[in-house]
């Protein structure tokens, strides 16, 4: 009889999904656990919710209840029914990493919560019921440096000697045409490198995609800005491993983990001041903060970077020693934990 039930609700791979797969392969070493609704890599296979609902009739052996954990507003929707309705003796964990005011359903829904987890200081103070903070974490072992990073680049078959990424939707809140601005300065100054859009873009951002295409076209740097779409999670970690930079620049980001995957994988970052970005750069010894909306500064900043290899070498080092320390999804799953225990132990 499982005693934690994590929600999966959305069939896309999106950050959620990767937040919650690294924790979930975390849990399973500790929890009798069951994933409910669509699959998660390396994950136990999925349940239907009817299932999850006739699982939770009955609290689990030694535990006066089940903990639902729930991640997004159609999760809260489900789990609530399930506790408030059909009475089941479960009780619901979930966590918020949206760095401003929600809107009315989701606030109400939070508000129906036992236990919040913010994923920052800033995330928690737009939400109540918050019982911890815990960052997001990576899994340092699926995402780890590569032991000849030219040759794994060069593998890829993208061409040139070193690749720069961008990672996530193609929309402008992920500031997709500010990567694309910031390669139009920077690549005319390293013949060498190629930059990839890792993502897709939904059918409202075609004409947005197009312009950036048109955009590269008329800069005659087609065969260097290429767009591979959404890569399968599965595949991420040998590209990441790859990179030279990562580079995100998003006008919004609750959290975002694709610095850090980077980081895992001994790739320093240039990203705008967003998410928890600024925390993940640690002073500059991981990655580079530039302004919102700065992508000559960014473009800048990687340049700089690039141009000097001992400091490269060094920032790859150090991203990689910080990810292990104070960003693994095993921290995160301790972090989690405690909310879990502290629960149960409740009369």
């Amino acid at each position: 009889m499982p005693e934690l039930f994590v929600t999966n609700f959305n069939r896309n791979f999106t950050g959620v999904s990767s937040t919650a797969s690294n924790v979930i392969r975390q849990q399973v070493k500790t929890h009798d656990l069951a994933l409910v609704g669509h699959p998660l890599p390396g994950c136990p296979d999925p349940i239907a919710l009817a299932q999850a609902r006739t699982l939770s009739r009955q609290p689990p052996k030694d535990r006066p209840f089940a903990i639902w954990h729930v991640r997004r507003n159609t999760e809260m929707r489900a789990a609530i029914w399930a506790r408030d309705v059909l009475r089941l003796p479960i009780r619901i964990v979930f966590t918020s990493a949206a760095q401003r005011r929600h809107s009315a359903l989701p606030r109400w829904l939070i508000s129906r919560m036992d236990a919040v987890i913010a994923t920052t200081e800033v995330a928690a103070s737009f939400v109540p019921h918050v019982r911890a903070v815990v960052p997001h974490g990576v899994d340092t072992e699926l995402f780890s440096p590569a032991h000849n990073r030219a040759a794994a680049w060069s593998a890829l078959g993208y061409g040139g000697e070193l690749g720069i990424a961008t990672i996530g939707r193609i929309r402008p809140e992920k500031g997709t045409d500010l990567f694309v601005e910031a390669m139009l300065r920077l690549l005319p100054d390293l013949p060498g490198a190629t930059a990839l859009v890792l993502g897709r873009a939904a059918r409202e951002h075609q004409g947005f995609l197009q312009g950036l295409k048109d955009q590269i076209a008329a800069a005659g740097l087609s065969d260097r800005i290429l767009f591979p779409g959404e890569i399968p999670a599965a595949d991420l970690p040998m590209l990441i491993r790859a990179l030279s930079l990562v580079m995100q620049m998003p006008r919004y980001e609750g959290y975002g983990m694709a610095p850090l995957e980077g980081m895992a994988s001994g790739v320093p970052f240039v990203a705008s001041d967003a998410g928890y970005y600024r925390a993940f750069s640690a002073q500059g010894r991981s990655g580079i903060v530039v302004p919102l909306e700065a992508a000559p500064e960014a473009a800048e900043a990687a340049r700089t970077l690039l141009s000097d290899p001992a400091r490269q070498a060094a920032m790859a080092e150090a991203a990689r020693e910080l990810a292990e320390l104070s960003f693994s999804a095993r921290a995160e799953a301790e972090g989690i934990e405690t909310v879990y225990q502290g629960l149960w132990a409740q009369p």
